[in-house]
């Protein structure tokens, strides 16, 4: 008689632990379906908020200070009217011959609400059309970029832009306005810009002048992303272009701006004059012409040596150019050029080529020394002046912007002048 008592006992006790666990088996269900619920909520909620991000404007962020602009176009400004505005009438469903006549009730009501529009300004009408008032556009008008960002005096081409830099998100914003003053021979031709930030962009961003004449506006907005370490050793380099209906291109300028020192400007129009080959070469020592040109596929440096300028001659023995090839600290090549007589301004037009790898780009520089030789043989020659084009490991300014300039343009020779310095 016991057994049938344990037995039954032994039941129990599995009835009782499988409803322990299943219960706690749909425990832990609910729990995993109501964490899966906030997951995904909480997902959903972080995606929308992911959304709402900060958009750039793509027209240009004029300072506070001046009054606003936006994209405006060449034409007079519009002469203010005054635009009507209405409410439209409720549809409701009716007979095809009762709504032929309401659509012609619909059409005199118009008519009539057209015609005295005026009368009802700043009142309500009990009609099937509802006139509120009108809009008077005149009060919405924008003055020209023009009128906003007139130059300053003087007869030089300048360039004004605006340079602004967020440091939340990195971004290095500059707004290209107007060009003042371009040179009469450029006023039938497109006007373009070529903008980098020197020393790490190779590509430049253009930007097309919306119109051509003497003062073309741009109104176009660029963003570099660059970190806020970065940005005191940048320097903006802005170069105008003017393009004939036949490609061909001729620089009108180009402006060279140092952000180190310059962001304490932001919030500020700018006007920078454009440095042309006619003022912009004034040192001290002198000037050299210097075309470069690069052809990858061939390995090779074609170096053209044009003439100099404001030497500063000690004898009148001549003066000849020595061309280094450098890579690092290390001499690759060096070439002379004819020594030439000349009492103020030697014109050499000699070519020189160097070989080198694309892969050295980055790594090498050419040397520049004007020297003048010496009565005495043995003696060493007068050094007259010295320039170095290379990248931003060698060079600065106008000196690195040549040299990207012919990086950047394979197989097309890039000419400019350049100042002579002081050996160090």
């Amino acid at each position: 008689m016991p057994e049938p008592e344990e037995k039954s006992e032994d039941h129990q006790n599995q009835v009782s632990l499988l409803a322990v666990g299943v219960s706690v088996g749909l425990l832990l269900l609910l729990l995993l379906g109501l964490s899966g619920c906030y997951l995904w909520r909480r997902k959903r909620r972080e995606k929308g908020r992911s959304q709402y991000e900060e958009l750039l404007s793509t027209v240009p962020s004029v300072p506070a200070g001046s009054a606003p602009v936006i994209q405006v176009s060449q034409d007079s400004l519009a002469i203010p009217r005054e635009i009507p505005f209405t409410l439209p009438p409720r549809f409701t469903t009716q007979n095809p011959g009762e709504l032929k006549d309401e659509e012609e009730k619909e059409e005199e009501m118009k008519m009539e609400a057209q015609r005295d529009i005026l009368a009802h300004r700043g009142s309500l009408s009990v009609r099937r059309w509802y006139p509120v008032g009108t809009v008077l556009a005149g009060l919405y008008a924008v003055p020209p970029l023009s009128e906003v960002v007139a130059p300053p005096p003087g007869m030089a081409t300048r360039l004004c832009f605006s340079v602004e830099y967020r440091h939340g998100s990195e971004q290095l914003l500059v707004s290209l306005l107007r060009l003042g003053n371009l040179p009469p021979r450029f006023h039938g031709n497109v006007t373009l810009v070529e903008l980098r930030r020197l020393p790490d962009d190779r590509r430049p961003r253009q930007a097309k002048a919306r119109a051509t004449g003497p003062d073309p506006e741009f109104n176009d907005c660029f963003v570099f992303q660059v970190s806020g370490v970065c940005v005191p050793q940048s320097t903006l380099s802005v170069c105008v272009l003017s393009v004939e209906q036949d490609g061909k291109r001729h620089a009108v300028g180009r402006v060279l701006f140092p952000l180190e020192g310059e962001l304490g400007q932001a919030g500020r129009v700018l006007w920078r004059d454009l440095e042309t080959e006619d003022h912009t070469q004034c040192s001290e020592l002198g000037d050299v012409q210097i075309s470069l040109s690069y052809s990858p596929s061939l390995q090779r440096l074609s170096v053209l040596v044009l003439r100099a300028r404001g030497l500063q001659l000690l004898t009148d023995a001549g003066v000849y150019v020595q061309v280094s090839l450098q890579i690092h600290t290390q001499v690759v090549k060096m070439k002379r050029s004819c020594v030439v007589t000349s009492p103020n301004d030697p014109y050499f037009h000699h070519r020189m080529t160097f070989k080198l790898r694309p892969q050295h780009l980055d790594e090498a520089c050419l040397r520049f020394e004007l020297q003048q030789p010496n009565a005495v043989r043995s003696e060493p020659p007068a050094l007259l002046g010295v320039l170095v084009l290379g990248p931003f490991m060698y060079a600065r300014g106008q000196q690195l912007q040549h040299w990207m300039d012919m990086v950047n343009t394979p197989q097309e020779p890039v000419e400019l002048w350049h100042g002579l310095g002081r050996a160090t």
